[in-house]
């Protein structure tokens, strides 16, 4: 480990799980840039008891809120974007089954994927997507007729880019447009289920250790058992907050992260960035408490345009705060082995393009922005 990876204004999941952090610290950058522990990631996190963070106790977990679980994804973030990444997925679709009214489903698969044996990928970028009408939903369902008369389907299409397919066990989440009519559904589908195939890792420039791939259903038999919500539309405005506030948990601790390495300059070096550092950190106080209130209050629910401010804020926060890591670094963040400057670089790369992208936010608000411009010209 680094001496720029143990740093003492990390207290948070050095405090909560000591284990933890150490282990990240020391493999922050096997995570990053190969997949030799990828399958260590989701039972190393379940053992420090991060996963059951905002669970209910009576569901066997810890209790808690989701503002808890955007603090445990920040903890992780600091010590490791991978690890944080994989968090995000697992507790993400942890988060689906509380919010699914298919209690048989939740029953099914919660005790594992709380304890780590099983991975959950939320696979629901598309739908999100969908949601803000920026692209169509990519897996359809066509009706069977099974001989007990209960209602079935089977699914094709695909999905490019889903993290968290542990080759050990995974169930994914996907949208799912029905051939019949009426609104999509969003299934649970599990690794094991006829006709699903996952693809070889994508050749990522960072964040290898994450089990991302792509995932393709032929003819895959599903029933109601395996349905997480018959709505999409409703049942997504109703989790993007929490989707997009794990999400963003991953952008407050890489941002303090960078911030707190700022500090590891020479005098010189922190004296003449102390001002931006400053100011960088409290509109990181700043937007943590908005992001926590709004997840909270349910104020995203009806809002949304204020939750994608906010991510976008974050995302070019994480930006500024890498570059000035670099700065105070100098010719050390260069050098191999010396500092993890170099992946949180790639890291900060990452948080724009992760979905929702910066780009795709933009163009929602934009859209947004247009429309309520014509109704106020039609009045």
């Amino acid at each position: 480990m680094s001496a720029d990876d143990s740093h003492d204004s990390l207290h948070g999941l050095a405090t909560h799980a000591p284990a933890l952090a150490g282990w990240l610290d020391t493999h922050a950058e096997t995570l990053d840039t190969d997949a030799t522990l990828s399958a260590d990631v989701v039972p190393r996190l379940a053992g420090a008891g991060l996963l059951r963070v905002g669970v209910p106790v009576e569901l066997g977990g810890a209790g808690g809120s989701i503002v808890d679980a955007i603090d445990t994804v920040a903890d992780v973030a600091e010590h490791s974007f991978a690890a944080a990444f994989v968090l995000w997925g697992q507790r993400t679709f942890i988060e689906y089954l509380l919010q699914s009214p298919n209690r048989r489903l939740r029953d099914r698969h919660l005790p594992a994927l709380l304890c780590g044996e099983l991975a959950g990928a939320t696979g629901l970028s598309n739908a999100m997507k969908y949601l803000s009408a920026i692209e169509p939903l990519q897996i359809r369902a066509t009706n069977v007729v099974t001989d007990d008369g209960a209602r079935a389907w089977r699914v094709n299409g695909g999905l490019p880019w889903i993290t968290n397919l542990r080759k050990q066990g995974f169930v994914a989440a996907a949208a799912v447009d029905h051939e019949a009519g009426g609104p999509p559904s969003i299934f649970a589908i599990a690794h094991h289920a006829p006709g699903v195939t996952r693809s070889d890792d994508l050749d990522l420039i960072g964040l290898r250790g994450t089990n991302t791939a792509a995932l393709q259903m032929a003819d895959t038999p599903l029933t109601d058992d395996d349905r997480v919500t018959d709505d999409a539309p409703a049942w997504l405005v109703r989790v993007r907050p929490a989707f997009l506030g794990l999400q963003c948990g991953m952008s407050l601790g890489l941002a303090r992260r960078s911030l707190a390495g700022t500090r590891d300059g020479g005098p010189g070096a922190r004296a003449a960035v102390a001002d931006e550092v400053a100011a960088l950190t409290e509109q990181l106080d700043t937007l943590t408490a908005r992001l926590k209130a709004g997840v909270l209050q349910g104020e995203f629910v009806d809002t949304p345009a204020s939750l994608f401010k906010l991510r976008i804020a974050l995302a070019e926060l994480v930006h500024d705060a890498a570059s000035l890591e670099v700065q105070t670094g100098g010719g050390r963040g260069y050098l191999r082995g010396l500092s993890g400057i170099a992946r949180r670089q790639r890291e900060a790369a990452f948080v724009p393009i992760v979905t929702p992208s910066l780009v795709q936010l933009k163009n929602q608000l934009a859209a947004q922005r247009a429309q309520q411009l014509r109704t106020e010209t039609a009045q």
